[in-house]
């Protein structure tokens, strides 16, 4: 029972919510100790939610999801968790949660709030709407990173809000392909969004906004604002990672036809794993380290 509620609460899911810790990462005060503990607590805070979410989500999809090769494993669908037994789970886990980030910050709390109201929405509904559902689901990451910013009282870039907004975008589209070609297998359409997307259309998507982010990621690092903040011109060097990574989830949606859960994808797959952390010790090296000879 408790690890059927554990798996319930998706919690492998929480490393979304590392996307609270980005706005110290990119301000240069990632070694600021005295930020973490605010930040912590909002991970918590925000992981709560999170899973409250997940469990209204898989209550209201529970007959869709025992038609899913995958998602037939949930502990609704699969009937290891009964209906009324989530609930409760649901509730104490608003409580918990909303308490805890009243208790850290009001500002916090109502961006939470917010982020809480647009998923229920997108739960009750907004998710059969095409282009509004990604939206909805790339929205809710830019809002954990202003959690971060609220948390950690550090200014926000514009580049990082709209960097993250397209990469969240590129990712949700990688998903819906991911569930049109579940039905191409099946017959089953495991998501009613799916009757309105096509392959090519999703295939499209994908190209366009893969070569918006590493523009835009580039003109992030060459910006003049952030050359001052951060004291060098080199972050650009870093470029190469976030190319990489991008080739590569794009190998794996449009070749290897694997972008189901980004998370799993994460977890597995070395060649992302390799690049994200080449591209955060540079950016650290470049940030922290910038007076080494290697970067004169």
């Amino acid at each position: 029972m408790v690890l059927a509620l554990i798996k319930l609460m998706r919690i492998k899911h929480w490393v979304k919510n590392l996307f609270i810790f980005i706005p110290v990462f990119f301000a240069g005060e990632i070694v600021n100790w005295s930020l973490y503990p605010p930040l912590i607590k909002g991970f918590l805070s925000f992981g709560l939610i999170a899973s409250c979410v997940y469990i209204l989500n898989d209550l209201r999809d529970i007959d869709n999801d025992k038609l899913h090769p995958k998602k037939k494993l949930r502990p609704l669908a699969a009937g290891l968790i009964s209906p009324s037994a989530a609930v409760v789970a649901c509730v104490v886990l608003f409580a918990s949660g909303f308490l805890l980030a009243y208790l850290i910050d009001l500002k916090f709390c109502l961006i939470l709030a917010v982020y809480f109201i647009m998923n229920l929405s997108y739960t009750m509904g907004l998710k059969t709407v095409p282009i509004l559902d990604v939206i909805i689901v790339s929205i809710g990451f830019v809002l954990r990173i202003k959690c971060g910013s609220v948390l950690a009282d550090v200014a926000l870039s514009h580049w990082i809000i709209i960097m993250v907004f397209l990469l969240a975008l590129f990712i949700a589209i990688a998903k819906r392909r991911d569930d049109l070609l579940i039905k191409e297998t099946s017959g089953i359409d495991v998501r009613a969004v799916s009757k309105i997307y096509s392959k090519e259309y999703l295939n499209n998507m994908l190209a366009m906004f893969s070569g918006i982010i590493v523009v835009s990621y580039m003109m992030y690092t060459l910006s003049p604002e952030v050359i001052e903040r951060m004291g060098t011109y080199r972050l650009f060097y870093t470029s190469l990672f976030v190319i990489a990574g991008i080739m590569r989830y794009l190998q794996l949606a449009l070749i290897d036809n694997n972008t189901g859960s980004p998370v799993e994808l994460l977890m597995s797959d070395r060649f992302l794993q390799i690049s994200i952390l080449l591209w955060v010790v540079s950016f650290y090296l470049l940030i922290y380290f910038k007076d080494l000879v290697i970067f004169q």
